[in-house]
């Protein structure tokens, strides 16, 4: 497979970090994406070790002004891959007790976050001959699979998290049938119980699994599996 570009957001720690990692053994270019370039260390580390390959930049996706900055420094070329990444996970508190600041934040950053990275890249990412947006989700936010309110063995409602990332997912599928006819490949990935800061020590898989397999994943999409749900294993997962 020829070497392509990727461009990442959240790329700091947890799973973006992996992908930057992986992505980079494997040859590939990365626009790596933080909101405190500053405080990356390990970031920097493999930027200084990348041969050019790895450029870092500032982004919040939260903001409109940060991410139009982002995509001046990182379209300048065509964009073969673009990972939206960055997320939170919000307060899961049951419905009674919800934080209506917090609810708001959450679809914030992980609806509207990858949305306006969307909106302002995705002219770069069609220039490319591979046309591909990918945006990591959870079952968490099947529909089909939210049949009680224990799932994954939580107690609680989830009710920002799961909300966030369903929206997300339909961002998704619209952006598929928007843009089939241009040739865009998308599709949203569940990463798994993965052992990072939002999933803990204790989770079932290492961010290098995850993201080996994502990758694989990635690697596969074609206009078929556009406007698909899959998980790290290539299952496909109800929307």
């Amino acid at each position: 497979m020829e070497p392509m570009r990727y461009v990442i957001s959240g790329a700091n720690r947890g799973l973006g970090l992996e992908f930057v990692r992986q992505l980079l053994i494997r040859g590939d270019t990365v626009e790596a994406g933080t909101r405190a370039p500053a405080e990356a260390r390990q970031l920097a580390s493999l930027a200084r070790e990348a041969g050019g390959r790895l450029r870092i930049h500032p982004l919040d996706i939260s903001n409109t002004h940060s991410v139009r900055s982002f995509a001046a420094a990182v379209c300048e070329a065509p964009i073969d891959v673009l990972i939206n990444n960055a997320g939170v996970a919000g307060k899961w508190d049951p419905l009674p007790e919800t934080d209506f600041e917090d609810m708001a934040r959450t679809l914030e950053i992980n609806t509207l976050g990858s949305m306006r990275m969307c909106a302002t890249l995705i002219s770069a990412v069609l220039k490319s001959n591979t046309r591909k947006i990918v945006h990591m989700t959870s079952r968490l936010a099947s529909m089909v699979e939210n049949s009680h309110v224990g799932y994954y063995q939580h107690p609680g409602g989830l009710y920002p998290y799961r909300m966030s990332k369903a929206a997300l997912n339909a961002l998704m599928r619209t952006m598929a049938v928007d843009y089939r006819e241009q040739g865009l490949i998308t599709a949203v990935l569940a990463p798994g119980w993965v052992q990072t800061d939002m999933g803990g020590k204790t989770a079932a898989l290492t961010p290098e699994e995850s993201v080996l397999g994502m990758l694989r994943v990635i690697d596969g999409l074609n206009m078929e599996r556009s406007g698909r749900f899959f998980d790290y294993s290539g299952k496909e997962c109800p929307l």
